[in-house]
C-alpha cells in the first residue's frame, strides 16, 4: 500500500516564504479545509497517510515534501535553502525512521529542497534553484550513483522549484506551462499546459492524476490522453508558491 506522509497547516501560513509571487492574503480557515480534502483524496485511493507532528511555529511546515525525498528504499533528508524552514527537517526524519526506512542527509554547505527533485523511471531531475545549490545536488549525486541513479541538473530562473514549473505523468511526459520553464528541450517528451496551476500533478496510480482544481483546462488535456483526473482545491496554498506535490511526500512499494 502507498504511504501519504503530511502535516496540517501552521496557523501562521501566511507568513510563509515568497520568492516570486506578491504576497496577498490567505485564509487560514480555508486552507485547512483544503489539506483536510487532499488528505481525503489520498485515502479514498487507498493510500496510508502519516501525519507528522504539527509544526505551528514554521509557517511553510505544511509543505512537507521539501524536507524528505525517498529514492525506492533511501529517504535523503534536505537541508532547505531557506533558513526559516531547517527546523522542519528533524519531524520528517523521525517519521521516516519510525517506518523504517533508511535515511541520509544533505550537509552544508549543500542546501536541497524536495520540490526541487522530479523522478522519472531511474532519473532524478533537480532544479539548480534559489533553494538547491550545485554542493547540495552534487551529494545527492552521490548518494544516488551507486544505486543506479542518474541525476540531470536542471537550471531554475522563473519559479521556486523545478516542480513548480514541471511535473511527469504516468508514463513519464513531462507537462508545464512553457512561460514558467526555462529549457523544455531537457526532457525527452514535453506537452505544454493551458494554466499555470495545471503543471503540477501527483501520480496516484498508473491511470489517475491528482491535480490542482484551478486548472480545468489542463484536465480536460489529461483526460484527452486517457487519464483519470481528481480534482482538489488548494487555492490557499498556490498563493504561497505551493501546489499539489509539495503538500506530501509519496512512499511507493
Amino acid at each position: 500500500m502507498p504511504r501519504l506522509l503530511v502535516r496540517r497547516p501552521s496557523p501562521r501560513l501566511a507568513d510563509g516564504e515568497l520568492t516570486h509571487l506578491e504576497r496577498v492574503p490567505v485564509d487560514a480557515a480555508l486552507a485547512q479545509r483544503q489539506w483536510d480534502g487532499y488528505v481525503a483524496a489520498f485515502r479514498a485511493r487507498g493510500w496510508d497517510v502519516t501525519e507528522l507532528a504539527p509544526a505551528d511555529e514554521h509557517p511553510d511546515g505544511v509543505f512537507v515534501e521539501d524536507t524528505v525525498v525517498v529514492f525506492d528504499d533511501l529517504a535523503v533528508i534536505t537541508r532547505p535553502g531557506a533558513d526559516s524552514r531547517r527546523g522542519e527537517t528533524a519531524s520528517a526524519r523521525r517519521a521516516v525512521e519510525a517506518s523504517g526506512l533508511p535515511t541520509a542527509a544533505i550537509q552544508a554547505p549543500g542546501t536541497l529542497e524536495g520540490g526541487d527533485v522530479l523522478k522519472i523511471g531511474r532519473t532524478a531531475y533537480v532544479g539548480l534553484s534559489s533553494r538547491t545549490n550545485e554542493p547540495g545536488i552534487a551529494q545527492l549525486r552521490a548518494l544516488l550513483a551507486p544505486r543506479g541513479w542518474d541525476v540531470v541538473t536542471v537550471p531554475i530562473t522563473t519559479v521556486l522549484h523545478l516542480k513548480t514549473g514541471v511535473t511527469a505523468l504516468p508514463d513519464g511526459t513531462v507537462i508545464g506551462y512553457e512561460r514558467l520553464v526555462d529549457d523544455p528541450s531537457v526532457y525527452e517528451r514535453f506537452v505544454p499546459v493551458p494554466e499555470a496551476e495545471g503543471s503540477a500533478v501527483v501520480v496516484l496510480d498508473e491511470h489517475t492524476v491528482l491535480m490542482s482544481a484551478s486548472a480545468p483546462r489542463t484536465a480536460e488535456l489529461l483526460q484527452g490522453r486517457g487519464l483519470e483526473v481528481v480534482a482538489v482545491a488548494v487555492t490557499e496554498f498556490e498563493k504561497l508558491e505551493g501546489c499539489v506535490t509539495c503538500l506530501s511526500v509519496r512512499v511507493r512499494g
